[in-house]
């Protein structure tokens, strides 16, 4: 374990790396380094960027040790030579460091390059700017000069999190080098060392709170661990999602919104509570697909993969989509809580979501569930979001043209009997062999974004040059105006002629097709997923056109009530 330091507390400065042997994680700089230093081939500058708390300062200052070291083993430093205790304790005279962030004026970069020229005591002057694209234009300009034609005896060393801010002019005179964030593995085994070293009582629960609040990051966690210890707990250290994850998992939006309720009540903010959620979710995410490079251990890694395979793949990769979303239109909202809670219940009712990913999901979950009646429902209505029964009124009148095909089903292709292909030359013609073409030969061509609406999508009619589709609203429409290239260049690579793509919502004002009737498929129509949507409220309370989360909330909290007006 690296030579703690006494007299200081905090755990990420007490057990600072001290040679390259220590340093965990970054594997690619050290064999740069050690070897650079081994083989007297050091460059002249270098730039160390990566995300905070990777060890980037910390690389630079055992670097100026390997440099200076009394006794060096094969590029690394001894860690016990008065120049290794010199630079470790700040004050030897071979190392200037400047934190570029409060120092960034022309005049802070001139004082320091002006004494680049002078002796130093060691073999090596090195200087460290940490966070060097803070830098004025000015500064850099001068710091360039230096770089440009630097002292033979003299190493830069530019630390910063953000690379592509530091001048080009800079970055092309430097030896990159991109540090990493450690694995969660790596940082367990970090966490576990330091436990021993140390004598903490911590335990392996709140050593896998601290790595997974670390994020990556050696020092985030090693602080975490610190602050786990002075609280002595991990309970209250990150918000517990489990209620609201069982929520969703149920479809209870009643349940989602109360748990997030119970989440501010405890003081967490929605922005904080929407990036922590996603962060989890990331986690089942990548559990689910390749779990080798997931961060999380022990317990939360049994959580999170158990919360994958409740979810699904679907499901959880619209999860990450639609909170994403929140996140970014949070930044802009009057009230961040109200935009949250919006997305919590388009998770739980995927109806409310326009989107194909929560279409596919509907069809998914119909196709989990078969028992479904074959007869046409009524137009479905606006009811309850978590549990009402709904209403009916009566069904609109169908034009003879959708009365004739509305069977018609492009869920799946329909059993055809074997009959001889149509010549692919020949234009549309006869209702049954077109609807057969389209669903076996046309949507198959199309990106899977296009089918997925074409397979919601009901084939009304077809004529010379043209083939008409109902959609269910106008929202789905919009979303077909702009797959409608894609379709259009299937059906004329199919048909071999020009063709015209119509739609229309609801199949209104069509043009009448043949007298043509076709059977039904077997698989369930377009009607019958709102059907199905529909008898998963049968056993709720009253009915009640909701037409908002407001009035869902008030008929889930006042069963039975009526608004007087």
């Amino acid at each position: 374990m690296p030579t703690s330091i006494d007299g200081v507390t905090s755990l990420y400065r007490r057990f600072r790396p001290g040679r390259f042997s220590e340093l965990r994680g970054q594997d690619h700089v050290v064999r740069a380094l050690q070897g650079a230093v081994a083989r007297d081939r050091v460059n002249h500058a270098y730039l160390f960027s990566g995300p905070r708390g990777t060890g980037k300062t910390t690389t630079a200052r055992i670097l100026a040790k390997a440099l200076n070291c009394e006794n060096p083993d094969k590029g690394d430093a001894c860690n016990v030579c008065a120049s290794c205790v010199a630079i470790s304790k700040g004050s030897s005279l071979d190392v200037t460091e400047l934190d570029a962030a409060s120092n960034n004026g022309v005049e802070d970069i001139r004082d320091i390059t002006s004494g680049a020229w002078h002796g130093t005591p060691g073999r090596w002057k090195v200087y460290i700017f940490d966070e060097v694209h803070q830098l004025t234009k000015a500064a850099s300009a001068a710091l360039l000069k230096t770089l440009e034609e630097p002292p033979a005896h003299v190493v830069f060393v530019l630390a910063t999190t953000d690379p592509h801010k530091v001048l080009p002019t800079i970055r092309s005179r430097t030896q990159h080098l991109e540090f990493r964030l450690l694995a969660g593995d790596t940082l367990n085994t970090l966490l576990s060392d330091v436990r021993g070293a140390a004598g903490l009582s911590a335990t392996d629960e709140l050593i896998d709170t601290a790595v997974r609040l670390g994020r990556g990051s050696a020092r985030d966690a090693l602080s975490a661990l610190d602050q786990l210890l002075a609280t002595g707990s991990g309970e209250d250290a990150a918000p517990d999602f489990d209620a609201l994850f069982d929520s969703l998992v149920q479809a209870d939006a009643a349940g989602a919104l109360r748990s997030l309720a119970v989440l501010a009540r405890d003081g967490w903010d929605p922005e904080q509570l929407a990036e922590t959620f996603a962060a989890e979710v990331r986690q089942a995410f990548l559990l689910l697909v390749a779990p080798e490079v997931a961060d999380v251990t022990g317990a939360d890694r049994e959580r999170l993969s158990e919360w994958g395979k409740q979810l699904g793949l679907a499901r959880t990769v619209r999860t990450l989509e639609t909170v994403g979303r929140a996140m970014r239109e949070m930044k802009s909202a009057p009230d961040k809580t109200v935009v949250l809670e919006v997305a919590l219940v388009r998770l739980v009712v995927p109806e409310l979501d326009v989107s194909v990913q929560a279409l596919a999901e509907r069809l998914e979950r119909l196709e989990r569930n078969p028992g479904v009646s074959s007869a046409p429902s009524a137009p479905s209505v606006a009811r309850p979001i978590a549990s009402a029964t709904p209403t009916t009124t009566p069904s609109a009148k169908i034009p003879a043209a959708v009365e004739v095909t509305a069977a018609v089903s492009t869920l799946t292709p329909p059993p055809v009997a074997p009959a001889a292909a149509a010549p692919d030359t020949a234009e549309p013609g006869d209702l049954s062999d077109v609807q057969h073409r389209f669903t076996t030969r046309v949507i198959p061509r199309t990106p899977r974004g296009a089918q997925m609406i074409l397979k919601t999508a009901i084939f009304v009619a077809s004529g010379p040059g043209e083939i008409t589709l109902a959609v269910a609203d106008n929202e789905i429409r919009r979303h077909a105006e702009e797959i409608a290239p894609s379709v259009r260049a299937a059906l004329e690579y199919e048909f071999k002629t020009p063709m015209k793509l119509l739609w229309v919502v609801d199949g209104a004002a069509v043009a009448p097709a043949p007298e043509t009737r076709i059977s039904r498929p077997s698989r369930p129509t377009v009607e019958e997923v709102a059907a199905f949507d529909d008898a998963n409220d049968e056993d709720a309370g009253v009915a009640t056109d909701v037409t908002s989360v407001a009035q869902h909330l008030i008929t889930e909290m006042f069963p039975g009530s009526t608004e007087i007006r």
